[in-house]
C-alpha cells in the first residue's frame, strides 16, 4: 500500500514559490505550513526560475519604447559624467600620493 500521491494546482504551486521568495522565512518553514515536503517547494522555485529565464522578453509597447529610450539616454549621460569625475579623482590622488 503505497502512499497517495498529492496534486496541487497551479495557483498553489506559484503562491507557495511566491511566500518562500519574499517571506522572509526559511523554504522549510513555508513547506512545512503549507502542509508540502521541501523538496517539492525547492523544485517548484526551481522551476520556476527556469520558466522566468526562459520567458521571452516583452518590449514595451510603442510610447513606452520611446520614454525608456529617452530614460536610459539620460542615466548613460549620467553615468558618463560620473565616470568622468571619478577619473579626475582618481588621477588627482595619484598625483597627491607621489608627492
Amino acid at each position: 500500500m503505497g502512499k497517495q500521491q498529492r496534486r496541487f494546482t497551479a495557483d498553489f504551486e506559484k503562491e507557495a514559490v511566491r511566500l518562500a521568495t519574499t517571506s522572509g522565512r526559511t523554504q522549510r518553514e513555508v513547506a512545512h505550513d503549507l502542509g508540502i515536503g521541501l523538496s517539492t517547494l525547492v523544485r517548484w522555485i526551481g522551476r520556476s526560475r527556469d520558466d522566468a529565464m526562459n520567458a521571452p522578453v516583452r518590449p514595451p509597447a510603442g510610447e513606452d519604447v520611446a520614454a525608456e529610450l529617452k530614460r536610459l539616454r539620460r542615466e548613460n549621460e549620467i553615468l558618463r559624467q560620473e565616470r568622468e569625475i571619478l577619473k579626475r579623482a582618481a588621477a588627482f590622488f595619484a598625483k597627491e600620493g607621489s608627492r
